[in-house]
């Protein structure tokens, strides 16, 4: 099982929501409970569309600071 960040914000009556370690899993529910299902909804579809091998097994982290 693997562990991730939901940021979500409510606009205009909606809750909307990503996966902050994933780029690109988006949704959206009229309630915090239907958000959440549909945003695991979400991630599953990216993983059935993407090869799970797309990212090593082995990998390097650093941290990168950014002026934007």
């Amino acid at each position: 099982m693997s562990k991730f960040t939901l940021e979500y914000w409510e606009d205009e009556g909606w809750f909307v929501g990503r996966l902050v370690e994933v780029p690109g899993v988006f949704s959206q529910g009229e309630t915090l409970d239907e958000l959440t299902e549909n945003v695991r909804d979400a991630y599953r579809m990216m993983l059935e569309s993407e090869p799970t091998n797309f990212v090593p097994k082995s990998s390097n982290r650093i941290p990168l600071e950014m002026n934007v």
